[in-house]
């Protein structure tokens, strides 16, 4: 049976919802082949942290906080959690695809000589073994995959697993030693460059209002793009067209190349339907689309179609929307 270890991924003292959704997928694994997991909180003064990931169902919390682990060095955390899966005896780490586990789960795949697999969309067991599904060339393949060795580790993607429902009763909150001496050293913090975010993350929010090689300017991107977002409640996508003409920033970008998203609606303004695009976007539940041209690969997907043009129909909407 799995032993799981489920990583926590947090900034700013907020547990991030990725971190349910790497959960829910532990829940699965657990009903189709037996085991249990816990959870793993890396960090300083995460106490807060730890306390919402108590309530996923884990069989423990295990709570690493130290001021060495302030901030998020890939080696120092990637020692730590090849330290903590060894005297936990887990057979299986697990986090959401993100930018922090790119970085740190791999290096940990390596120190614990594990095999790895990363966006992983669908889990089953087949005579006692665990397989794996992925999408490969830009999401128009699902590969399955079985991984080789004891230890296996896996990242998912967070619109694949619902997170688990709040579990009345807290998981218990386990202490795990940090050793700052034994910790790498050839790494050291220097600075942070952050932007401070105004509107929700792509990768986590329930509406994402995207745009595309429709709009012609930045400051048209912000008042139609970033004005019927902000109306919703939504976060703000882009496609590489925008970026590539300076549009919008790559943090925005949504597709092969930048951010994948589930988000529960995505309404792409002004968008053509590139396939590099689509694999970033075509597992959202709803998709809406706003394109002057009928014959956009936009509509193949979407469920819901108009066909305008952008700077006439997002204002109309923007009009009839309470601010």
């Amino acid at each position: 049976m799995p032993q799981i270890l489920v990583l926590a991924e947090h900034a700013h003292g907020v547990l991030k919802p990725a971190t349910g959704a790497a959960a829910g997928f532990a829940r699965q694994v657990c009903a189709a082949a037996g085991g249990a997991f816990e959870i793993l909180v890396l960090g300083a003064g995460v106490g807060p942290v730890a306390a919402a990931a108590a309530h996923y169902g884990a069989a423990a919390v295990l709570v690493a906080d130290a001021p060495a682990l302030q901030e998020p060095l890939a080696d120092n955390y990637a020692h730590l959690i090849a330290e903590v899966a060894r005297a936990r005896t887990a057979t299986l780490i697990v986090a959401a695809s993100s930018t922090f586990s790119k970085d740190v789960l791999p290096r940990a795949a390596a120190l614990l000589d594990a095999g790895m697999v990363s966006d992983v969309v669908g889990v089953q067991a087949e005579a006692g073994e665990l397989v794996f599904r992925r999408p490969i060339f830009a999401g128009n393949v699902i590969a399955t995959v079985r991984l080789a060795g004891a230890i296996k580790a896996v990242s998912v993607r967070s619109g694949a697993f619902a997170i688990p429902p709040k579990a009345e009763i807290a998981s218990n909150l386990t202490p795990v030693p940090v050793n700052p001496g034994a910790l790498p050293s050839r790494a050291a913090f220097v600075s942070r460059e952050e932007k401070a975010a105004t509107r929700p993350d792509p990768t986590e929010a329930r509406i994402v209002v995207s745009g595309g090689r429709a709009l012609k300017t930045s400051e048209d991107f912000e008042r139609l793009v970033g004005g019927l977002a902000d109306r919703l409640g939504a976060a703000v996508g882009s496609s590489r067209a925008l970026v590539d003409a300076g549009i919008t920033p790559n943090s925005l970008q949504i597709g092969q190349t930048g951010k994948i998203v589930a988000p529960d609606l995505y309404l792409a303004v002004g968008i053509s339907g590139a396939i590099q695009h689509l694999a970033g976007m075509k597992d959202a539940k709803v998709i809406a689309a706003i394109n002057k041209d009928a014959d956009a690969p936009i509509f193949e997907i979407a469920d819901y179609g108009l066909v305008a043009d952008v700077y006439a129909a997002v204002p109309e909407l923007l009009a009839k929307l309470k601010p």
